[in-house]
């Protein structure tokens, strides 16, 4: 039996992965994606292997059924997907176990499409002493020796040092702790640092941990189960902040809640425009023989989502575990968090130079579009035209989901979860990744006053209200536009070295695409 006799799939002409506020997670010289038809989903060859037996995945919560179980609405990117019963048989509740070849296509199908997850309490552990952990590090001294003793042994470290102002301390740690040192006599940035230690690396698998995260007891061996795919190249953790002593800022009980490594709740495969759409490389589990010649050493910002990236493009598959949790020591003072946040943003440009159309900002049907521009216009014909567009988009989409038993209905959820979606983008667009060009327009034009001002208040007591960060609505409005600031103003800033706006510039998508999977 072929996925053709399993499922078939329609990805529709709506731009979105489900919660259209879980997008923006994931800054690290991304910004916020919405959802969207990526690049690199399905892409390149894959390896052999079947999941084993016993193997068993989860319907996440962004997913709709629909049909008695034989529609399933979600995924990423967004599809609609129809079970033939015999699949639709092989489900408990929202939970499908591998028995046998059939099951084991429809859970990997359903793996790849962002479905489903693993349940990672049901997987296999592995041996934690196949994994060696490598720690690039220049300086801090004091947080290496916290991190080490927080590994306590259990794995083989390697220390890469990368020319260190005082190596003598560093080296001091490492050897306390029975670490490999590796000394690099030029400073050649983390991602150069983790290629060092990755070859001297023997064990099949290999952990990268900076200085500044603290391993909590469950983190590897979590990790260590989604290697039951044979598919799953890098697993990564919830990064949560790490609790100090000392003064409780303001900035921190917002990173608290809103840190840029911060990747949410969900679990989920990590790609191009999914609803998390790249780990940070604060902590990776990886396959050691998947990785190749391992992070573009030449990049000091984004490498991460390059390295994922690729991974993904490669057809390996990168998983987000939220179970599995690391402590980082996140910037709290002002001038540091700032500068950080427009780090971030400078990666964008060097992303876009690799993966293209990935790097986007925004992605919007061109209806979508129009709605969001029939909006922003508050002009006497805006809500009539928003609603002519909603309604001509939602008798369209029924008819390409005509194989539901309630086309009507699908297709009116399918066209409000895109023009929500479409409306949280644009206001991404003006508070953050176009902040520049908004700023101007205000100058100039009530009406966009009136829509910044608007959109400004809405994101910040929607957003307060989703993480429950411990600030008033005041602080937290101010650091969400500062936090918004400075990452835009980074992003422009590599746009202009780097002489590109692609970075910059949403993805128009013109054409929908059907998917009928057969291997």
């Amino acid at each position: 039996m072929t996925h053709d006799q399993i499922t078939r799939d329609e990805i529709p002409d709506n731009p979105t992965s489900g919660d259209p506020a879980l997008n923006d997670r994931a800054d690290g010289g991304l910004g916020r994606g919405g959802g969207g038809e990526g690049e690199g989903e399905g892409a390149g060859p894959r390896t052999p292997g079947r999941l084993p037996d016993g193997f068993t995945v989860r319907l996440n919560r962004r997913v709709r059924v629909r049909d008695g179980g034989r529609t399933l609405v979600g995924g990423a990117p967004t599809r609609v997907m129809y079970l033939t019963k015999a699949a639709a048989d092989l489900f408990d509740g929202r939970r499908l176990r591998v028995r046998d070849r059939v099951s084991a296509l429809l859970a990997d199908r359903l793996l790849e499409a962002g479905l489903a997850d693993p349940v990672v309490e049901d997987l296999p552990g592995l041996d934690p002493s196949q994994v060696t952990v490598v720690v690039p590090v220049r300086d801090r001294p004091a947080a290496l020796d916290r991190l080490l003793s927080g590994i306590g042994g259990r794995h083989r470290v390697i220390v890469v040092d990368d020319a260190s102002a005082a190596p003598d301390a560093v080296a001091e740690v490492a050897a306390a702790h029975g670490a490999v040192l590796v000394a690099l006599a030029e400073n050649a940035g983390p991602a150069a640092a983790r290629n060092a230690g990755l070859r001297r690396v023997t064990t099949p698998y290999v952990a990268f941990a900076d200085s500044d995260v603290v391993l909590e007891p469950g983190t590897v061996p979590t990790l260590l189960r989604h290697f039951a795919d044979p598919l799953v190249a890098v697993a990564a953790p919830r990064v949560l902040g790490l609790r100090l002593p000392g003064r409780d800022r303001w900035i921190r009980r917002y990173e608290d809640a809103r840190s840029s490594l911060d990747l949410g709740l969900d679990p989920g495969i990590v790609r191009p425009r999914a609803p998390v759409s790249w780990v940070p490389s604060a902590f990776l589990l990886a396959r050691a023989d998947a990785l190749g010649h391992g992070f573009s050493a030449e990049m000091r910002v984004g490498e991460d989502v390059d390295l994922v990236w690729r991974l993904a493009r490669a057809g390996r598959r990168v998983r987000y575990e939220p179970a599995a949790t690391v402590r980082h020591e996140h910037r709290t003072v002002v001038h540091d968090w700032l500068r950080r946040k427009a780090f971030y943003g400078t990666g964008a440009d060097l992303l876009a130079r690799r993966h293209g159309r990935d790097v986007a900002p925004a992605v919007l049907a061109p209806w979508s579009a129009a709605f969001v521009l029939a909006l922003l216009a508050q002009r006497r014909w805006s809500l009539p035209a928003a609603a002519l567009i909603f309604a001509g988009t939602a008798a369209t989409m029924s008819a390409k989901v005509r194989r539901s038993e309630h086309p009507v209905r699908l297709a009116l959820t399918l066209t409000s979860d895109g023009a929500v979606a479409a409306v949280w983008q644009a206001a991404a667009l003006l508070l953050r990744h176009w902040w520049p060009l908004a700023a101007v327009g205000c100058l100039l034009s009530k009406r966009l006053r009136r829509a910044v001002a608007a959109v400004a208040v809405m994101d910040a007591l929607t957003d307060l209200r989703r993480t429950g960060a411990h600030l008033d609505p005041v602080r937290y409005a101010v650091a969400r536009r500062l936090d918004d600031a400075a990452y835009g103003s980074g992003l422009w800033l590599g746009a202009i070295r780097g002489r590109s706006v692609r970075a910059l510039l949403p993805d128009i998508r013109w054409k929908t695409r059907s998917s009928r999977p057969s291997r």
